[in-house]
């Protein structure tokens, strides 16, 4: 019988089965391998980095960022400028590639964990609630500051009360501002923010809590401190600000720099026995793993400086961090 052509017996042979992708041992296959918790810089880059690892993923929108009233997104390489809401619409487009990530407007108000796999239930735009499973969590809510109740704050928020000197202190800088706060916060605020102008002023608000050593610091930088009661903020006609004191007086400002106190944006960490800091932080080990097995954490919602392109970062070290131990699970020893 002749022999077959090399083209021929190719032709003949059985074709090679595909390499199955990996999946967990034994349990039932959940929904999702990851449910993202957030859809800010932290969750958005989560999502593209689990994405491209062809993981199935729902990123959870639960609303604006805490970044929302800014005027523009800083220091952001190749988005330095950003308007925070076009930030977030970007790397929304760039998800809409990968065919494995699912993006909802949902709000998740409870989770549950089954063995190894967890139970989500989320409240949609109409209100409906639905549950839905996945093998991990990542918690990238991020946090809520907490302004001083005084007149004008919440107003001035994001535009002449600022939270971040590397966020802002460009934009400002060399033009008269203003640091509120007491004590070792503030101290350490005006210390820095004088990087950027040459006159700053701490605002107390009341007695200042200031040792004899910070009023000795803050006088060899040339800070002045004024401890008068303030009753409000408001415009002026500069386009800057004005600190109005009980006394009357007036206090013209470009701007005005605060550490506001902050609490998580949602208690879900609390609600599923995560640790917390002295600070109120989401507690992360080396690969953003809480002190809760399978439920990571990324952004604001952990410890550490808060920046986007910070969160940003967080969030794809937590994905390859999450996707190596979903594939440590798939292939084992």
């Amino acid at each position: 019988m002749p022999a077959l052509s090399t083209a021929a017996a190719s032709a003949s042979k059985a074709p090679a089965a595909r390499p199955r992708r990996h999946r967990p041992a034994t349990g039932p296959v959940p929904d999702f391998d990851v449910v993202i918790i957030g859809a800010g810089s932290a969750g958005l880059s989560a999502a593209l980095v689990l994405g491209r690892c062809l993981r199935r993923v729902l990123v959870c929108d639960g609303g604006a960022p805490r970044n929302a009233p800014s005027p523009a997104v800083q220091g952001f390489l190749t988005r330095d400028g950003t308007k925070p809401a076009q930030l977030l619409e970007l790397g929304l487009h760039e998800l809409e590639r990968y065919t494995t990530v699912e993006v909802r407007t949902t709000r998740v108000t409870a989770i549950v964990r089954h063995g190894k796999q967890f139970e989500l239930t989320a409240e949609g735009e109409t209100g409906r609630s639905r549950t839905f499973t996945t093998r991990k969590i990542l918690l990238a809510t991020g946090v809520e500051d907490e302004l001083p109740p005084l007149e004008g704050m919440r107003e001035f928020w994001g535009s002449g009360v600022l939270h971040c000197p590397y966020c802002h202190g460009w934009e400002v800088r060399d033009q008269p501002l203003a640091v509120y706060g007491q004590g070792k916060t503030v101290t350490g605020l005006a210390l820095l923010v004088s990087r950027w102008s040459r006159d700053v002023v701490v605002c107390t608000d009341g007695p200042g809590n200031l040792t004899a050593n910070a009023r000795r610091r803050l006088r060899l930088q040339g800070i002045q401190v004024r401890e008068e009661p303030i009753t409000r903020l408001q415009a002026s006609a500069d386009s800057g600000l004005e600190l109005v004191f009980e006394t009357g007086q007036l206090l013209a400002r470009r701007a005005v720099f605060l550490h506001a106190h902050q609490h998580q944006r949602t208690n879900l960490a609390e609600q599923t026995g995560c640790r917390l800091t002295s600070k109120g932080a989401v507690w992360v080990d080396k690969n953003n793993q809480t002190s809760q097995p399978g439920i990571y954490a990324a952004g604001d919602t952990t410890p550490g400086t808060q920046q986007a392109i910070l969160a940003a970062a967080q969030g794809a070290q937590a994905a390859i961090c999450l996707n190596e131990q979903l594939t440590r699970e798939e292939c084992p020893k």
